[in-house]
């Protein structure tokens, strides 16, 4: 599946094995996987909360992926979200693309990331050793997606 958004880990050298097996049509792939944090808006964090919207979500996914696919001709992109309850170093998120040539594989993972980050629905809770705080959306998310359109 090109699209998952599960509460269990996952291994990201699988997945990216996976994606790649027997492909003739890439000259690159990329991974990219974000993981949590040890220091929050909380102080050191504990768990980090992600929530999400189901089948919404799932829907958003896919249609950033289609994006960009189509966007940098990618040959495969692959998007694995988790929810629930995470610690710190634990991974979140895993974008893989790939594509005929380097520069599009790591702009439509990065075009990915932007707009996963911007508009899939997830909303993250932070629990740390100041108490409990939702995430708020950076500005930094913002303008990277916002940039997109200048490309």
């Amino acid at each position: 599946m090109n699209i998952r958004v599960q509460r269990e880990a996952f291994d990201p050298g699988a997945e990216l094995n996976a994606m790649i097996a027997g492909r003739k049509d890439a000259g690159a792939a990329i991974a990219f996987v974000g993981l949590v944090r040890e220091l929050g808006e909380t102080g050191e964090l504990r768990t980090l909360e992600l929530e999400h919207y189901p089948g919404m979500t799932e829907r958003e996914l896919g249609r950033i992926r289609e994006e960009a696919m189509t966007r940098f001709a990618l040959t495969e992109a692959r998007i694995i979200h988790r929810f629930g309850p995470l610690r710190p170093a634990e991974p979140i998120v895993l974008v893989l693309a790939a594509a005929p040539h380097r520069r599009e594989a790591f702009e439509g993972a990065m075009f990915m990331m932007d707009f996963l980050k911007t508009k899939a629905p997830f909303w993250k809770r932070e629990s740390g050793l100041m108490g409990e705080t939702w995430v708020e959306a950076r500005d930094a998310d913002s303008d990277a997606a916002h940039n997109w359109a200048e490309r």
